[in-house]
């Protein structure tokens, strides 16, 4: 037995649906938005290849620790390309993978979005707050 919605179909296994057939982007989102991986594909997407000196400089609050954990991942996820030079001393240069350069434009729509639309997010959030303290202050 299945369920269908807008977005498309879940199945439902002793009343509990599957959440990757719920949602199918859900491995996408946690692959792709998780909170340094969007910065530094947009990065090297934007300047090219570069170092890791480069790589943080340019995102700037990532700490080393962070950077080296994200950078493994993503290159085990096939959305970075690490090249090592053996070189003295040796040079490690970081880019953008064809998977990687794939997703450039869910982030040009998604960029698109924000412009027309974090305003609107902002006023709402505004006017919910005002309507949460009226609220609180009557209670």
């Amino acid at each position: 037995m299945g369920s269908t919605g807008a977005m498309g179909s879940a199945t439902k296994q002793g009343g509990k649906v599957d959440s990757e057939l719920a949602c199918p982007v859900s491995p996408v989102v946690d692959i792709v938005f998780s909170r340094w991986t969007t910065p530094i594909l947009w990065t090297l997407h934007e300047f090219g290849r570069q170092r890791f000196v480069e790589l943080q400089r340019n995102i700037r609050t990532i700490t080393p620790k962070v950077l080296t954990q994200r950078l493994r991942q993503m290159e085990r996820d096939g959305l970075v390309v690490r090249t090592y030079h053996p070189e003295v001393p040796p040079r490690v240069e970081y880019e953008i993978s064809e998977l990687g350069r794939s997703l450039a434009p869910i982030f040009a729509h998604l960029a698109e979005w924000s412009a027309e639309n974090l305003r609107k997010v902002e006023r709402a959030r505004q006017e919910f707050d005002t309507a949460d303290e009226q609220a609180s202050a009557l209670r």
